[in-house]
């Protein structure tokens, strides 16, 4: 992971919900598709700047749990567009050094899809410039439970003690648990609300909302971003003073 210095703080990890696309299609009188299409190029577009940027990890919120209950011809034409990517951008994130891996409950796949994003992970394994993570068919409240039953399973079968169940251990199992947290949250379409993203990782998270609809994100909204997540103190429950106190003790430590 990249290490953010004083002078220009930059997150490890960004986490987005990609929201606006049909909008952005109605605003134009065109099918959702259109704008669902028009925002995978967006999406390029933020895989881009975080190389550029040297930002580790992002996570985006391609498709959630709740999803599934839109109208059939859209997700009909969401997994048609999640396979085309799928065919059609591998070997450029494989090229240009993008792991891509996915979050989330893929019983509800194809089985054609499971395999896409299986034979993807793989091929993008060993790749280390930036952790490019698709949360499809996830919730976060969905999440945290399923990583709950595992320590549960794990207390029924005599492999873990009840006393041993605290937030380390939970947080061992949820989502994303080998990245650190996201340090900034991004979203676009003008909401002000997190959606069942990440619930259990977002606890610490700057948040930071545009009006902007996903499809006609920027550059310019991007490092707006990342001056807000630059200008605030991030103190994680202590006190300001503590904070600066612990980067004056540490030579060379920063925002982070």
């Amino acid at each position: 992971m990249n290490v953010s210095t004083p002078s220009a703080p930059i997150p490890r990890h960004v986490a987005v919900i990609m929201d606006g696309n049909g909008r952005w299609a109605a605003r134009r009188r065109r099918p959702r598709a259109i704008g669902h299409r028009a925002g995978a190029r967006t999406v390029n577009l933020c895989i881009d700047f975080c190389l550029a940027r040297g930002i580790g990890a992002l996570t985006l919120f391609a498709f959630s749990s709740e999803n599934w209950g839109r109208p059939e011809e859209e997700v009909g034409a969401l997994m048609k567009l999640f396979v085309g990517a799928l065919d059609r951008e591998v070997d450029e994130l494989h090229r240009r050094g993008v792991r891509l891996r996915f979050i989330g409950d893929r019983c509800r796949f194809s089985e054609a899809i499971r395999g896409r994003m299986a034979a993807a992970e793989a091929r993008t394994a060993d790749n280390t410039r930036l952790m490019l993570t698709v949360a499809a068919s996830y919730g976060g409240r969905q999440d945290i439970a399923m990583a709950a039953r595992s320590l549960a399973e794990d207390v029924a079968a005599g492999r873990l003690r009840p006393d041993e169940v605290d937030e380390a251990a939970l947080g061992a199992r949820v989502a994303l648990a080998d990245l650190p947290a996201p340090d900034l949250f991004i979203r676009t379409g003008g909401d002000l609300r997190i959606s069942n993203f990440l619930l259990w990782q977002l606890a610490y998270t700057e948040l930071w909302f545009t009006e902007t609809l996903w499809p006609e994100l920027g550059i310019e909204e991007l490092e707006q971003a990342l001056g807000a997540y630059a200008s605030r103190e991030r103190r994680f429950g202590l006190t300001g003073e503590q904070i600066a106190n612990a980067q004056d003790a540490v030579p060379g430590e920063g925002h982070s």
